[in-house]
């Protein structure tokens, strides 16, 4: 089962503990999106567009040790499915 509510909404990270989230404008924790992705109530990315955010999970992936085909086809699978990027 695939628990939408455990990863961010925007770059697929995985909660793993409380301060993995981001922060909404108000200081508290925001529960879609990671603090890599989201600071002070902003996307610490703003304007991306999905294919630059696929090519930034990739090489995100590579430098941590991942071979850079699974990097493309975990980046191209899973973020066109979260919720920041869901079109409609």
């Amino acid at each position: 089962m695939n628990d939408s509510s455990a990863i961010c909404q925007s770059c697929g990270m995985p909660f793993r503990q409380p301060d993995d989230h981001g922060t909404n404008a108000d200081g508290s924790a925001n529960q879609m999106f990671c603090r890599f992705c989201f600071q002070q109530g902003k996307f610490t990315d703003e304007g991306i567009t999905l294919h630059d955010k696929i090519a930034k999970n990739i090489a995100i992936a590579v430098k941590m040790g991942m071979d850079r085909r699974s990097a493309e086809k975990m980046a191209r699978e899973t973020l066109p499915n979260l919720s920041r990027w869901r079109q409609g």
